[in-house]
């Protein structure tokens, strides 16, 4: 499988596993997982066809760790950025002083009045590291990073969660927390 092939098929996936479950008529439990067997033969069905070794390799290959597999590799989620309501069994943890957003240049101003917001997903996506924050805010135009005083809100009672590929979410960032 090229690489292009391998990014088409990982973007339905993701499609799938995060928004559109019902687009290709397959269910998630309660924490966001899929049968694979379900996925790979409802995917088929949609023209997107793949086997259960061409999932793990990009399952393992895709850059944003997006996707897990339970122990057994029988079931798979996405591992953030859901539009849909499940719940990722995320424990909340101690953030480090400060982590970082990534945005398009052209949203600073709301987000500096209005805060960082979640929108339709569950949380907002923040960044360990100034690097990955500029790889996200580039995707949207010219990217800005924006420091976040993670620390202060979490000694203010505001929760922390880390997905399982290393990206921290909470529910709000007021811009009081803030800076450019």
């Amino acid at each position: 499988m090229n690489e292009q092939e391998k990014k088409r098929i990982g973007k339905f996936i993701s499609l799938i596993l995060r928004h559109e479950p019902g687009k290709i008529g397959l269910k998630l439990d309660d924490n966001g997982w899929a049968n694979v067997d379900e996925l790979i033969s409802k995917c088929a069905k949609h023209r997107v066809s793949f086997t259960m070794k061409q999932l793990e390799e990009i399952v393992a290959t895709n850059d944003k760790k997006r996707y897990s597999f339970n122990d057994d590799n029988t079931k798979i989620r996405a591992n953030q950025g859901h539009s849909i309501n499940i719940d990722l069994e995320l424990k909340p943890v101690e953030p480090p002083e400060y982590l970082y957003h990534g945005t398009a240049d052209r949203f600073l101003s709301s987000i500096m009045e209005n805060g960082i917001v979640k929108g339709s997903r569950q949380h907002v996506h923040l960044s360990k590291d100034e690097v990955t924050a500029v790889k996200v805010g580039s995707r949207h135009g010219r990217a800005v990073v924006l420091t976040i005083m993670s620390g202060k809100m979490h000694r203010e009672g505001i929760s922390f969660f880390v997905s399982d590929n290393g990206v921290w979410l909470t529910d709000y960032v007021d811009p009081q927390y803030i800076s450019k």
